[in-house]
């Protein structure tokens, strides 16, 4: 039963592109929802904290755009008031984010052949860092050279125009 829930939720879900940062008017259209709503959520769920471009246009990541998403379906799906939404997403952060989490880069359990792979791919990265900063530190091309337009100017004639 559970999994045929998950199922019709990922099928009613609007697929979000893979891109870094959303536009409030793309954030809308995914949505379904006006740039208003979406203003005003800003103001009601500490949760959505779009960033702001130098000229203040909001910039969604895709975390926002599925928290908007989980706010529509509390709001609109399920029957919840905005205060309600609030307190039910802030349980679910308190409840995936615990608070005697290890710190540890790697997860515990990980393999020895995983760890040869991460380590594979940070060399790569090292030696395309090393080929970029080779790039980098080899002399600048030198622009050509341009002529001058105007002719010079011969003293010898005494006029400006010679023949």
């Amino acid at each position: 039963m559970a999994t045929q829930l998950s199922r019709k939720r990922a099928a009613d879900s609007p697929t979000i592109p893979d891109r870094l940062y959303f536009k409030i008017g793309d954030v809308a259209r995914i949505c379904g929802l006006e740039t208003y709503v979406l203003r005003f959520w800003e103001t009601q769920f500490p949760q959505l904290k779009p960033n702001k471009s130098g000229t203040g246009q909001r910039l969604y990541r895709r975390r926002d755009v599925e928290t908007v998403l989980e706010i529509k379906r509390l709001v609109y799906t399920k029957g919840y008031t905005l205060s309600g939404a609030r307190h039910v997403l802030e349980a679910t952060h308190r409840r995936s984010k615990p608070e005697s989490e290890p710190q540890s880069s790697l997860p515990l359990g990980q393999s020895g052949r995983d760890r040869g792979a991460v380590a594979r791919a940070i060399g790569h990265v090292r030696s395309e860092l090393r080929e970029i900063a080779g790039l980098l530190s080899s002399p600048p091309l030198q622009p050509p050279r341009r002529r001058n337009r105007l002719a010079a100017f011969v003293e010898s004639s005494g006029t400006l125009f010679p023949s």
